[in-house]
């Protein structure tokens, strides 16, 4: 009983905070709706780059998500491992492989924002990369 009152309490932990960020409903990932009539946003070329960005940032979010996962995974496994030289050498493997897929990852991301920025913002310089127009 007492392993499931910790189970619930890490679960609620976890969820809470993500109830702030569900509350912003004004960042979708397509920000047009294709008219401009009744108060609505026109699909313009800045409009095809911020979802672009957008689509971009929401596969960060998860791929750091799922990372975070498989870091836990690991440290589970290497802790689990008690003497068996296996099992750790199979944590370390899992954690040197996330490790390396995390940083390819956040790189072809910081390639993939300077392009959009360099083709849809060029008098921007320095900033914020994720606003485009």
């Amino acid at each position: 009983m007492n392993r499931a009152r910790a189970a619930v309490a890490c679960l609620v932990s976890y969820f809470i905070p993500m109830l702030g960020f569900a509350s912003d409903m004004s960042s979708r990932i397509v920000t047009c709706d294709g008219t401009s009539v009744g108060g609505g946003t026109a699909c313009t070329i800045c409009e095809l780059a911020n979802t672009a960005q957008h689509v971009v940032n929401t596969g960060i979010y998860m791929v750091v998500f799922l990372s975070s996962v498989l870091f836990a995974y690991a440290g589970w496994v290497y802790l689990m491992a008690g003497g068996d030289t296996g099992a750790a050498a199979k944590a370390k493997s899992i954690f040197t492989n996330v490790a390396i897929g995390l940083v390819i990852v956040l790189s072809a991301w910081l390639v993939v924002d300077t392009i959009i920025r360099a083709l849809f913002n060029q008098g921007a310089g320095f900033g914020p990369w994720n606003k485009i127009c």
